[in-house]
């Protein structure tokens, strides 16, 4: 296991997904996880509602806010107001393949422009560091787009960015189809290869390179760790939490925690938003998983799903949720 200090461990952005709610309970699970915000246009963050869409609770840090754009001068400006923000980090988005993304002209389709990244990092990191507290830009990228499966050219497309200033790079490994996949199927359907990854690191150790795609339990994500600078989970950190608890622990430090434990931490935060008038469900919708695969998360989830919606509900709620998990638990313990 390489030094704890040079580890990173990260959540990925993901749309509709990883809004503040579910990076304050993911905070909970994993203290030295980097999070992410979902991805936002530079658009958005200088004309829109910032309020809305920059919404941060302090004890999420440190956390990355991801941008979407391709014109380097709004990018500049949208980067400086998530560092005056508060953001830790500045992530640009090189790898969504989806066709709203494709038809803004940015996400993975950048990839086939590395100047005009190169140009945006460039920008971004000039901007971030007129600021009192500088903030690193970093790219997240796939390996290509539709055909292309050539090393060199994403090598060159990394060496481009990094030539910029950018000395972090999640990389997603594999390609983006832009035609013919959807979002989910360009997750899923081209091939992984994690051995480009691998490969950048060896050629550009001066860089640090996170492993992302397809990882799914706690020994895949650490094998990567022999390669490579750390991993970036997704679907697997959101739909089955505790493993962002056991991964911390494991390349970290400390000590498991009991799940139940773990989330009655999260109860003044509750509290706290159901005072401001946050509907509780908004909140356990990003719980739901915390006891999957164990006796009793089905009920967990079920308590959950069909109460949260319901007028008034409140943190009893999610007692109730936890005391039928751990019916189930004591019950095993009498049968054994």
């Amino acid at each position: 296991m390489p030094d704890p200090a040079s580890l990173r461990l990260s959540v990925a952005p993901m749309m509709d997904w990883t809004d503040s709610h579910c990076r304050v309970f993911h905070r909970l699970l994993a203290p030295h996880a980097r999070l992410y915000s979902e991805m936002v246009h530079a658009n958005a963050v200088t004309h829109g509602d910032r309020e809305r869409l920059l919404a941060m609770d302090p004890v999420e840090h440190p956390v990355a806010l991801q941008l979407g754009g391709s014109e380097p001068e709004l990018l500049a400006q949208a980067a400086r107001i998530g560092a005056e923000w508060g953001y830790d980090e500045i992530n640009l988005n090189c790898g969504c393949p989806s066709d709203r993304v494709q038809a803004g002209r940015f996400g993975a389709c950048l990839m086939r422009e590395p100047v005009l990244v190169a140009d945006s990092v460039a920008a971004m990191i000039a901007a971030c560091a007129r600021l009192e507290r500088p903030v690193p830009v970093t790219v997240k990228c796939r390996l290509g787009v539709d055909d292309d499966h050539d090393y060199e050219r994403f090598r060159a497309f990394i060496d481009a960015v990094a030539e910029a200033g950018c000395r972090v790079f999640i990389v997603h490994a594999r390609n983006a189809w832009l035609q013919g996949l959807s979002p989910k199927e360009n997750r899923e359907v081209p091939p992984l290869r994690y051995d480009w990854a691998y490969r950048l690191k060896r050629e550009r150790p001066d860089l640090r390179v996170i492993v992302n795609g397809g990882i799914a339990d706690a020994e895949e994500a650490t094998a990567h760790l022999q390669h490579t600078d750390g991993a970036m989970l997704g679907r697997a950190a959101y739909h089955t939490p505790y493993l962002l608890h056991r991964l911390d622990v494991a390349w970290f430090g400390g000590e498991l925690r009991p799940r139940g434990e773990l989330l009655r931490a999260l109860r003044p935060y509750v509290e706290d938003q159901l005072a401001r008038g946050v509907y509780l469900k908004h909140i356990t919708r990003h719980l739901l998983g915390l006891f999957a695969g164990e006796r009793g998360g089905r009920a967990f989830r079920q308590v959950l799903s069909e109460g949260a919606h319901k007028p008034g509900a409140d943190w009893s709620l999610v007692e109730q949720a936890l005391a039928v998990t751990e019916s189930f638990a004591g019950s095993e313990r009498q049968s054994a």
